[in-house]
């Protein structure tokens, strides 16, 4: 399966769960549930399609490079992510940004794609 494949198959089902996501959360959550949702979804999102973007740009490496180069991807991903989450806990108040929606739709939406990608 190749990168375009694995794409489509991933990006569909997540998108499927980020809409009903941010569609529930936002209805029962109101205001702060619909931010936490839709930053949940984006995050998530982007974070998961850099891996796709990296195993393409890659493919044709010797496989020490590989190796190397999804390392430097990975720590650089979780230093992003660690520095993003706490600008989002510093600049927002949890009245703006529910901190539960965000986690549990991060979470459910990681899982879609995961289950897409295999």
């Amino acid at each position: 399966m190749n990168n375009d494949n694995i794409f489509k198959s991933a990006f569909l089902p997540s998108t499927i769960a980020a809409v009903i996501f941010i569609g529930v959360l936002g209805a029962v959550r109101k205001g702060p549930g619909l931010w936490g949702a839709l930053l949940g979804a984006v995050t998530v999102i982007i974070f998961l399609s850099v891996h796709l973007i990296i195993n393409g740009i890659s493919k044709n490496l010797d496989p020490l490079a590989v190796m190397a180069l999804a390392m430097f991807s990975y720590f650089a991903k979780v230093i992003l992510m660690g520095a993003f989450l706490l600008v989002v806990t510093k600049t927002t108040s949890p009245n703006t940004v529910n901190r539960a929606t965000f986690a549990t739709s991060a979470l459910c939406i990681t899982g879609a794609w995961l289950a897409g990608e295999i």
